[in-house]
């Protein structure tokens, strides 16, 4: 049981002045390491190898979640009990759930990804803001993807926003970042991808493709900006554009929204009869 008084009092003690800091993008990187915030991203770290290293604690939130704290300690995770003002100190949210995690970089290098030989990938090519890239993120990973990438023209995979809206699935699935949008696209391509943009003004749609039974392919959708979408430059390096069609009145969809429809319709392509061979068959 944990005991009766916060360890740390001060928000001004060192270790929480180094935990404050990664709430700034500079210092993530010089440390590579992230703030996870909350139960559930606390719960998802300890259980991805050898990324949690510190947790703090509120007291209520250690004996509410005490099988959380639990495996933190059993993967050799510190754990610093603390009083609501350090916790809400470290937090970036405003109603802090008690528990925060630091966590070193997950990333994976886009070799390896390339090595895998995936057969559905989302590419985040001009994604700015952080909640919608950690919620394509998480469509991604429900969505069965087995590899995310993120371009150096996106958004911090490790901005505190971002790491909450993928509600865990950043430690699910294996995400590349800083890859320049044309070499993640020309690497897929030549490893047997095919290349969907996906665009509202695409000549393509998306009930079409999947009516033609086109789509039971090894697959990477190419998602843009939240804005203006995806620049004419980057159109052409795809093999298709592709838009959701919109069969009501609404004038869109949100980039996440879009992001899951596109990704669900690829996955239900491969997993029908037929559907999707490794490309490392013939």
């Amino acid at each position: 049981m944990p005991p009766a008084s916060p360890e740390l009092i001060s928000p001004r003690s060192p270790r929480v002045s180094a935990a404050r800091r990664l709430a700034k993008r500079n210092f993530r990187g010089k440390e590579r390491l992230f703030l996870a915030e909350g139960p559930q991203a606390v719960r998802e770290a300890a259980g991805h190898a050898d990324t949690l290293v510190e947790v703090f604690a509120t007291v209520d939130a250690a004996e509410r979640y005490a099988d959380i704290i639990g495996e933190a300690r059993a993967v050799g995770a510190r754990v610093h009990l603390a009083d609501e003002q350090v916790i809400a100190d470290i937090s970036t949210t405003v109603t802090p759930q008690g528990l925060v995690g630091i966590c070193r970089f997950v990333d994976t290098p886009f070799e390896e990804i390339l090595a895998a030989r995936p057969k559905l990938v989302a590419v985040l090519a001009h994604v700015r803001d952080p909640g919608n890239a950690g919620t394509v993120l998480r469509c991604a990973d429900a969505a069965g993807a087995e590899a995310v990438v993120l371009t150096d023209a996106s958004v911090d995979l490790y901005n505190p926003k971002a790491v909450r809206a993928s509600v865990g699935s950043l430690f699910h699935l294996p995400v590349a970042v800083g890859v320049p949008v044309e070499r993640a696209v020309a690497a897929l391509g030549d490893a047997g991808v095919r290349i969907l943009a996906a665009d509202g003004a695409g000549d393509r749609d998306l009930d079409d493709e999947l009516d033609k039974g086109s789509m039971g392919g090894p697959t990477a959708w190419v998602f843009g900006n939240e804005a203006w979408g995806l620049p004419e430059e980057t159109r052409a390096l795809a093999d298709a554009v592709v838009r959701v069609p919109i069969h009501g009145k609404a004038e869109s969809l949100n980039l996440a929204t879009a992001a899951a429809v596109c990704l669900y319709a690829s996955a239900r392509a491969q997993r029908a009869a037929g559907g999707c061979r490794s490309v490392t068959e013939g």
